[in-house]
């Protein structure tokens, strides 16, 4: 955190001080005084104007109401000096003794808001706003993002609170000043704010009474934390280009046997179907499993070492890496088993041999464009997708299933403890490579946390990032002695990350897999299109037009794509004479979702016809076709109409470039073995994605959406 503490002090600081720096900001604050015993209460008030209050002050008077320091509506000077003097034993019976009184103004009623800062441990300081005062526990009614927050950071916050009607007045009551919330915002979070002044600890605002004439901070808290420590860095991990990682001129293996298979043994199979130069480390064989053979890794001419060994080992074998740009730990047992010293050594013996180290406890790279792989088999299609993981299971998976459903990796890393090498860094570099389109990411911790909202921040609407986050709920919080820190927590963390830097947040496997497969799909038209509202505006996104088969279907279908915030805007009416000249609307409305008769009897033309005669009186950004398999085969075994619908949307798209046309496939499991392949085989050639199910469609069209919304 920049700048030094304005209110460095050993404990807490008393409310007053809290406030004359907010008073400094910018931030309204009643008028007040203070006094440093109840005698002088009366004389302190003599300035103020009525109705006032009255809070005591000093240790172990975190929370005032719960101890009977806080009094409320006094008449003048006179009530606030009994008011203090009764206060003050009631005080003193509690074992506690106040340094002094505060007296201020009782500001009018209004909305009553918390706003607060946080340090969360792995992304630093974190901004929370919502519902306050009495509110606050009861509703919980809040949204949070990570600093610093932009002006449209802060008015989506507001907008998105359960209480938002509250501040744009209701029941004759006039609407809050919003302007004055989110400067108030703003000057707390957003960039220059008082958050890069303190070292949280914890601050908070609770009430902001807002009215509409502004926002006053009625009450505040400082808790201070110790500084920030922050890992030391090599000095040319900001410079380190990657290519030679997924692109080694030779790889060295260390740690495969000569007379009983390993895991090293089997990684020098897995490179012997990629064709990429190879060499064994072995302190005594001339070759292991015909790969010729060198006693230490010193000895290996090689651009990526993959070290196998027992983890006591590792740093030594590190250590001889000197000229071997990237080494790879597979061996676990390091930070993840309760080991760090272990970890520590290793990652010393990478900056004493000048290489970069990617784990421990990670399973390697994947790059069939240069010849990298962890997984049997030959490796799949050079492609645009990138992958990022801490898991090397995990990765394995979703490259093999992703490969079956049709996408095509770039550059695959998996990581580990992220020692040195952290997907944060990756993340930049691929932001720059040529040949990567879309990343997703795999992450278990937010080690390195601050560095990723970074790094994701310097890559929004530039490149589509798709995240996936193990145990988003396992990890919890400690008991905090604010509110503040009672309410972040790191599933809110992760999903105000999402929203700040525009990444698809998913939940599952099935999901990232499905995400990229919409971003590899739809890549140039996501660059080419703009959606949504500029920097600053909370407007909603154009509308999704949703075709297919079965109004319950349909049905369903308006109530999936509504949950994940997609609107089914109405047709526009200058295309229903066209739709009922394609002779669609017999026996059914003319809507969105619009049915019309698509089956093994039915006319392939008719859905491109369809979308061809509504999206030219009005523009659709994302069409969602559904057809029901099972029904192509209740009458026959022949595929070939369902081929023909397939062709059909293939045309469609060719036809409507600037539209993104996606199909479900919904009951596909019906279809005889193969049949879906063939499908997803036709919508590739046109780049267009398939689905099983409207769920996972949902989720990828929305995924679009918060992208093209940050481009």
């Amino acid at each position: 955190m920049s700048g030094s503490d304005p209110l460095a002090t050993a404990g807490p600081p008393p409310e007053h001080e809290v406030k004359a720096l907010l008073r400094e900001a910018g931030v309204a604050v009643p008028r007040g005084a203070t006094a440093a015993s109840a005698e002088g209460v009366a004389a302190a008030a003599g300035g103020l104007t009525p109705p006032l209050v009255l809070k005591a002050f000093g240790p172990g008077l975190v929370h005032k109401s719960d101890s009977g320091a806080v009094r409320l509506a006094l008449a003048g000077p006179a009530e606030a000096a009994g008011a203090a003097a009764e206060m003050l034993g009631g005080l003193l019976a509690q074992g506690i003794t106040p340094d002094g009184f505060l007296i201020e103004e009782q500001a009018e009623p209004g909305v009553e808001l918390i706003v607060g800062v946080v340090r969360d441990p792995g992304f630093g300081p974190v901004l929370l706003a919502g519902l306050g005062g009495v509110w606050t526990e009861a509703l919980r009614d809040t949204a949070v993002r990570v600093c610093p927050v932009s002006e449209a950071d802060a008015r989506r916050m507001l907008a998105s609170l359960r209480g938002s009607r509250l501040l744009r007045g209701y029941r004759g009551r006039p609407a809050a000043d919003m302007d004055a919330l989110v400067k108030l915002l703003l000057t707390i979070g957003g960039a220059g704010g008082l958050w890069e002044r303190l070292e949280l600890g914890e601050f908070e605002l609770n009430p902001v009474i807002a009215t509409g004439r502004g926002a006053v901070a009625v009450d505040a808290r400082y808790i201070p934390g110790g500084p920030r420590e922050e890992a030391p860095r090599p000095a040319s991990a900001a410079e380190t280009d990657f290519t030679a990682l997924f692109e080694p001129r030779a790889v060295a293996v260390v740690g495969a046997s000569a007379n009983r298979p390993n895991f090293g043994n089997m990684f020098l199979e897995f490179y012997g179907t990629t064709g990429v130069p190879l060499v064994a480390v072995h302190p005594e064989a001339d070759e292991i499993d015909g790969v010729p053979a060198v006693p230490t890794l010193a000895d290996a001419d090689a651009d990526y070492a993959l070290v196998a060994v027992p983890a006591g080992r590792c740093a030594e074998v590190v250590r001889q890496a000197d000229g071997i740009p990237f080494v790879q730990v597979m061996s676990g047992g390091f930070g993840e088993a309760g080991a760090p010293e272990l970890e520590a050594g290793l990652v010393r013996a990478a900056r004493e041999a000048g290489t970069r180290l990617l784990g421990p406890n990670c399973m390697g790279v994947y790059s069939p464009r240069g010849g990298q792989t962890f997984i049997g088999g030959e490796p799949g299609p050079p492609g645009h997708v990138a992958l990022i993981s801490q898991s090397g299971g995990l990765a394995g998976e979703v490259v093999r299933v992703g490969e079956r459903r049709g996408l095509a990796f770039s550059r695959v890393a998996t990581v580990g403890n992220s020692a040195d090498v952290t997907p944060a860094e990756l993340l930049r570099w691929l932001a720059t490579d040529e040949h990567t389109s879309v990343v997703g990411m795999y992450l278990e911790d937010p080690r390195g946390g601050r560095a990723l909202f970074e790094a994701l921040m310097s890559v929004r609407g530039r490149l589509p990032v798709v995240l996936l986050v193990g145990g988003r709920s396992a990890q919890g919080r400690r008991a905090a002695a604010s509110h503040t820190g009672g309410m972040v927590g790191d599933d809110r963390v992760w999903r105000a990350l999402a929203e700040q830097s525009g990444a698809a947040l998913v939940t599952g496997q099935d999901d990232l897999i499905g995400v990229l497969s919409f971003f590899q799909s739809h890549a140039r038209r996501l660059s080419a299109l703009r959606t949504g509202p500029a920097d600053g505006d909370t407007g909603g996104d154009p509308a999704l037009l949703v075709i297919g088969p079965s109004g319950g279907a349909s049905v369903l279908a308006a109530d999936v794509f509504d949950a994940a915030g997609l609107s089914l805007d109405a047709l526009p009416e200058e295309a229903k004479d066209g739709l009922k000249a394609l002779g669609i609307g017999v026996g059914s409305s003319l809507a969105n979702p619009l049915e019309i008769p698509v089956g093994p009897r039915g006319r392939p033309e008719l859905a491109r016809e369809a979308i061809a005669a509504i999206v030219a009186r009005r523009p659709y950004p994302d069409v969602v076709a559904h057809v029901n398999v099972q029904s192509f085969f209740t009458y026959g075994s022949s595929a070939e109409p369902l081929y023909a619908c397939a062709r059909s949307l293939a045309r469609a798209q060719e036809d409507l470039p600037e539209v993104r046309i996606t199909l479900v496939t919904r009951n596909g499991e019906c279809a005889p073995p193969g049949t879906e392949d063939g499908v997803r085989a036709i919508a590739a050639g046109a780049g267009i994605p398939v689905y099983r199910s409207m769920e996972a469609a949902a989720v990828a069209v929305a995924a679009a959406k918060r992208f093209t919304r940050g481009a």
